[in-house]
């Protein structure tokens, strides 16, 4: 058979010509895929609304030799709550673009990648406020790093190989996390860390994503802030590829 079934969320699109377009999925089966969903573009098309970016369905395709073919969508979910809102559209688009970024090859984690970003787009379209949208985002950066083996150390020194149990600490993206006081003495990286915001870190990356900690509910924006740019700092230290609604995320918090 070359049909096949599978869950999958709309990352990217391009038009094919003046009724087609190409869409850049992310599935639950099979990683990064890409579709032709053929009159899509036209008004009275049964896929219409269903690939619009940042869109859950349950697909139908063809497999064909170079490029699958859309045949059904029925939609999971719409995220609608993060089209009606600025900052949750583009944090949804953010953590969209890092799957972009970092999907392709991930076959054998497509399943655990899926469903991270599935909770995470739908937390932040529940959000009732920019902080908790930002704790949806913090907890899918360090998630999305586990499962690809590119995880920070929060816990000990990557020097001297011991827990830190002072209150200021130091971090860098390019050694991949945090180093003692003692240590830095004869490394001199400039970016201080606070043990409130390394706990802080500690927390969302090791609870299960669905749990509510108490660390969730006493972080301040401010701290939500500096713990997205920390980690966003990091995973440009493994990617040469530009986030580009980073830069209207920068834009909307001045």
């Amino acid at each position: 058979m070359n049909n096949y079934v599978t869950d999958a969320i709309n990352l990217k699109s391009y038009n094919l010509n003046d009724a087609d377009k190409i869409i850049l999925m992310y599935s639950k089966d099979k990683g990064l895929i890409k579709g032709v969903a053929k009159g899509v573009k036209k008004p009275k098309s049964k896929l219409g609304a269903r690939m619009d970016l940042l869109v859950a369905n349950t697909l139908q395709l063809f497999k064909g030799r170079s490029l699958d073919t859309i045949i059904q969508a029925q939609t999971i979910n719409n995220f609608r709550k993060s089209r009606e809102d600025i900052d949750k559209l583009m944090y949804s688009s953010y953590i969209s673009e890092l799957v972009v970024n970092f999907g392709e090859g991930s076959e054998n984690t497509a399943k655990e990648i899926y469903e991270l970003l599935y909770k995470a787009l739908n937390r932040i379209s529940a959000a009732e406020n920019k902080k908790d949208a930002m704790i949806a985002v913090i907890k899918f950066q360090l998630k999305l790093l586990l499962i690809l083996g590119l995880c920070v150390e929060l816990d000990v020194c990557l020097c001297c190989q011991e827990q830190i149990l002072e209150d200021e600490m130091f971090f860098s993206s390019g050694m991949g996390g945090i180093i003692c006081k003692e240590c830095n003495k004869t490394l001199g990286i400039p970016l201080k860390m606070h043990h409130k915001i390394r706990d802080f870190l500690l927390a969302m990356l090791q609870f299960d994503f669905d749990y509510i900690s108490d660390y969730d509910s006493k972080a301040t924006e401010k701290v939500c802030e500096v713990c997205f740019n920390l980690l966003d700092e990091y995973i440009k230290t493994h990617t040469n590829k530009k986030q580009k609604s980073i830069k209207v995320l920068k834009e909307l918090a001045v």
